[in-house]
């Protein structure tokens, strides 16, 4: 990570209100730290998340500059926590500067992201197995369907893996349950030509009988 800006700035100490010469380096992840003259680290805060606020020249109000500083070279950090960095820089160009800097690393600061390594994801080999077959609703075998059935994963680098599907196998649709079918048998009504036959004969015996009486009275 690089630093984006750095240099010497006046900073007022928070108990004492005096003002002392500080090291300030303001990286590109937004963090910005200062040292003491001993090069020290005395503090650190990440703009991003810390800062709320900056203000610059005039708008640092009740705030007086160091000795041979103007108003304009003032810039105030507002902390979430309540806390308020006071800094002065050498001149009002450098304030400027380091203001904008500041704004800038508050708004789009740059965290490196994590490297993802691609791994295959846990799983548990399956194998099917052999067919079982019982006696159809219909007549005849049919397989069993497995109590479990199988899915295809892929993973990162494409490889693929046949696990067990972590539901029980429905069946397909609609559902073939030989214990809760309604079955229902149509019986073909069949001709009885036999019985046509017999009823012919006996028509034709009587209409026989009645043209053999109606010449004989003749």
């Amino acid at each position: 990570m690089s630093i984006v800006k750095s240099g010497f700035l006046h900073r007022q100490s928070t108990i004492l209100r005096r003002w002392k010469r500080n090291w300030f380096d303001l990286w590109l992840d937004g963090r910005l730290v200062f040292y003491d003259d001993q090069q020290d680290m005395e503090d650190e805060i990440h703009m991003r998340v810390d800062c709320i606020n900056i203000r610059s020249a005039t708008a640092c109000h009740d705030l007086k500059p160091p000795e041979g500083r103007s108003r304009d070279d003032l810039i105030q950090i507002v902390c979430r926590d309540g806390r308020v960095i006071s800094v002065c820089g050498d001149n009002a160009d450098d304030a400027l500067a380091w203001t904008m800097a500041l704004q800038d690393a508050r708004i789009s600061s740059v965290v490196d992201s994590p490297q993802v390594v691609a791994s295959a994801p846990p799983h548990s080999e399956y194998a099917s197995p052999p067919p079982v077959y019982v006696p159809g609703a219909y007549g005849g075998y049919a397989p069993v369907p497995p109590e479990y059935g199988t899915q295809i994963i892929y993973s990162a680098d494409g490889q693929t893996y046949v696990v067990a599907y972590p539901y029980q196998y429905q069946g397909s649709y609609p559902m073939r349950d030989p214990e809760e079918i309604n079955q229902v048998i149509v019986h073909e009504r069949q001709r009885d030509d036999g019985g046509d036959v017999a009823l012919s004969m006996l028509a034709g015996a009587v209409t026989g009988l009645a043209l053999a009486s109606l010449f004989s009275v003749f």
